[in-house]
């Protein structure tokens, strides 16, 4: 059966009051990731970052987070979900795209933040391929991949999830130029030149 990401689903694994701060969307755990990846791409960028793309961004629930960390931030997000899109696209700037359709998809000038939560361990790696070059290439600062692999312990949805190995994203990312940060942060090429040896894995 083909994954819907409708209203049911965004009900279930992100407003579910059984899984309270456990589920996907979790108000506190959210506003922890969101700390941590603008503060990783401001120490980077060396100033506050000003804009935020979200490939993936399902209801665009780190939208407002940001916004409360900082108000003048142009958020901007795409996804597939047609529910999502519908009822919250005008409002929160959201827009429909695959992850495919970044192959050719260049909707902004590279951003400070990109963001791509809880995506790529479920796509097919035909779409996944098509889509990853785009996430070296529209990213200026800091890239926040939150991405699970075989060796990981999952929870929740496993639904249509691909039990690659962590070397397999690794390898592609690091093939585009991007550099782990580690925490499923990745620095731009842009920037990769900037570092020190030691704010980089071994």
């Amino acid at each position: 059966m083909t994954k819907q990401y409708d209203q049911a689903y965004f009900e279930r694994w992100y407003r579910d009051p059984a899984l309270k701060d456990q589920a996907i969307g979790g108000t506190a755990r959210l506003a922890r990731k969101v700390a941590m990846a603008v503060a990783t791409a401001e120490y980077h960028l060396e100033r506050p970052i000003r804009t935020v793309l979200d490939i993936g961004c399902g209801e665009g629930v780190w939208r407002a987070p940001l916004l409360k960390l900082r108000p003048r931030i142009s958020y901007l997000g795409f996804d597939s979900s047609q529910y999502a899109i519908e009822r919250f696209g005008p409002r929160r700037n959201l827009h429909y795209a695959r992850f495919g359709d970044f192959e050719h998809l260049r909707p902004c000038a590279p951003v400070d933040l990109l963001v791509c939560a809880d995506v790529m361990h479920y796509l097919d790696t035909r779409e996944l391929d098509r889509g990853l070059p785009a996430l070296a290439e529209l990213c200026h600062g800091v890239a926040f991949l939150e991405t699970f692999t075989r060796e990981d312990g999952i929870d929740g949805d496993t639904h249509g999830f691909k039990r690659r190995p962590a070397k397999f994203y690794r390898q592609r990312l690091e093939a585009l130029g991007l550099t782990p940060l580690g925490s499923h942060l990745w620095l731009s090429p842009a920037l990769s030149d900037d570092t020190a040896a030691l704010e980089r894995p071994a």
